[in-house]
C-alpha cells in the first residue's frame, strides 16, 4: 500500500512539473509571438498626431512628399512656403516653435543657424551613404538634394562662341545690359553672391571680388522677384544671359520650350546642397525624426528626381533619375562653413552698397 502511495506522488508531482514546464514554454513562445507586434504597435504610437513644416519648395512637390509620408506612417502633414522669410521665421519662433522641420535653403543657412541652437540632432537609415560634406557630422541637418548654379544664355540670340565661358566674362563690358538674375530675396541669388565674394577672396582679393560684384550689377539690366518672370525674360530675349539653379533651367527649357543652353563655367557651378533639419523644442519630434528619414531616402530622392528635376545628394539614387543628371558639371571649391560666418556682412554689403535696386522687377 505505502508503495502504491509512493508511486502515486511520484507520478502526481513529475505531472506537475511536465505541465508547469509547458505552461511556461507556451507562455514565452507567446511573448515572443507577440513581442513583435507589441513593438510595432508600441513604435507606431510614439509618432505624434501631426507634423508641421516650414518650406521653400513648390507646393506640388510638398504635397507628393507629404501625401507619401502620411500614407506610411499614418500621420498627417501641414506645410507652408514661406520662400524668403523662412529662416527669419523659424529663428523668430526659436522661444516657443510652431513647426516641426525646416526643409529647403543652402547649407550656410543650415550651419549658421545650427550654431544659434535652433535645430535638433537626428538619425537617418541612410546617413552612412551620404557624403560627408552634404551634413552636419552631429546630424543637426541634411542635405536631400543637389542644387549646381549655374550660366546660361538664350541659344537663338547668342551662339556658343559668343556666350560667356567663365563667371568672370558676366563683367566684362561686351555684356552690358544682357544679363537679367534674380533679386536679393532669392536664396539663389544670395548664394551667387556669397560664393562669388568667397572665390575672389582666395584665389584674388576681396576688393577684387566687390569690383567684380559692382561691374557685374553695371551689366545687369534687371533683377526679378519672379522666378518665372526671370527666364521668360532670358527666353523671349529681354536679355540673352543669366545664371540660376540648374533644375530650373531644364524645367524651363524641357516644359517651356525656352531656347536655355547651359555653360559648364571655367571655374566649376556653384553646387548648393538644399537641407532639411528638425527644429529644437518641436511640438511633434518624433515626427519630424521620421519624416526626415523619408525625406531624405532613397525613394524620394528617386521620384524627386524623376517627377521633379530634383538631383539626388545619394549617390546610389542618381543613376535612376534624368539622363541629364548623369553628367557631371565642374563645382567650384568653396569652403561653406567659412562663407556661412561672412554670409550676412557680405550680402549686407552687396545689397546696401553694391546692387541697384532701381533695377528691380517684382
Amino acid at each position: 500500500m505505502k508503495k502504491n502511495i509512493k508511486k502515486f506522488l511520484l507520478f502526481f508531482v513529475a505531472t506537475a512539473l511536465l505541465v508547469t514546464g509547458c505552461s511556461k514554454q507556451d507562455s514565452s513562445k507567446n511573448e515572443e509571438t507577440q513581442k513583435p507586434t507589441e513593438q510595432k504597435t508600441e513604435q507606431k504610437a510614439e509618432l505624434e498626431d501631426k507634423l508641421v513644416i516650414y518650406s521653400t519648395h513648390p507646393e506640388d512637390m510638398l504635397e507628393k512628399i507629404a501625401d507619401g509620408f502620411t500614407e506610411k506612417t499614418g500621420v498627417p502633414v501641414e506645410f507652408i512656403n514661406l520662400k524668403g522669410e523662412l529662416a527669419d521665421r523659424v529663428r523668430a519662433e526659436k522661444d516657443n516653435p510652431q513647426a516641426d522641420i525646416m526643409y529647403g535653403g543652402a547649407s550656410t543657412l543650415y550651419i549658421a543657424m545650427t550654431d544659434e541652437g535652433i535645430f535638433a540632432p537626428t538619425e537617418t537609415s541612410w546617413k552612412n551613404e551620404l557624403n560627408p560634406d552634404f551634413m552636419d557630422k552631429d546630424g543637426h541637418w541634411y542635405g536631400v538634394m543637389k542644387t549646381p548654379i549655374v550660366m546660361f544664355y538664350n541659344s537663338e540670340s547668342l551662339t556658343a562662341e559668343q556666350a560667356p565661358k567663365s563667371w568672370a566674362d558676366l563683367a566684362k563690358p561686351e555684356f552690358k545690359d544682357k544679363i537679367v538674375s534674380r533679386d536679393y530675396v532669392s536664396s539663389s541669388q544670395r548664394a551667387f553672391v556669397v560664393s562669388l565674394l568667397s572665390y575672389y577672396e582666395k584665389n584674388k582679393s576681396l576688393d577684387d571680388g566687390i569690383a567684380y560684384l559692382k561691374a557685374l550689377d553695371e551689366n545687369t539690366k534687371s533683377y526679378y522677384g519672379s522666378g518665372s518672370l526671370h527666364f521668360q525674360a532670358v527666353g523671349k530675349n529681354e536679355a540673352p544671359v543669366s545664371y540660376g539653379v540648374l533644375s530650373a533651367i531644364i524645367d524651363n527649357k524641357t516644359k517651356n520650350s525656352l531656347p536655355l543652353e547651359i555653360i559648364d563655367a571655367e571655374e566649376g557651378s556653384i553646387l548648393l546642397t538644399d537641407c532639411i533639419a528638425a527644429i529644437k523644442n518641436a511640438p511633434h519630434p518624433n515626427a519630424a525624426q521620421a519624416f526626415i528619414d523619408y525625406a531624405g531616402s532613397k525613394e524620394v530622392q528617386v521620384m524627386l528626381a524623376k517627377e521633379f528635376d530634383r538631383m539626388p545628394t545619394l549617390d546610389a539614387a542618381i543613376p535612376e533619375g534624368p539622363e541629364w543628371m548623369h553628367q557631371e558639371l565642374k563645382s567650384m571649391p568653396l569652403d561653406w562653413a567659412y562663407i556661412a560666418k561672412q554670409e550676412n556682412d557680405w550680402l549686407n554689403l552687396w545689397n546696401t552698397e553694391i546692387r541697384n535696386a532701381d533695377k528691380d522687377i517684382k
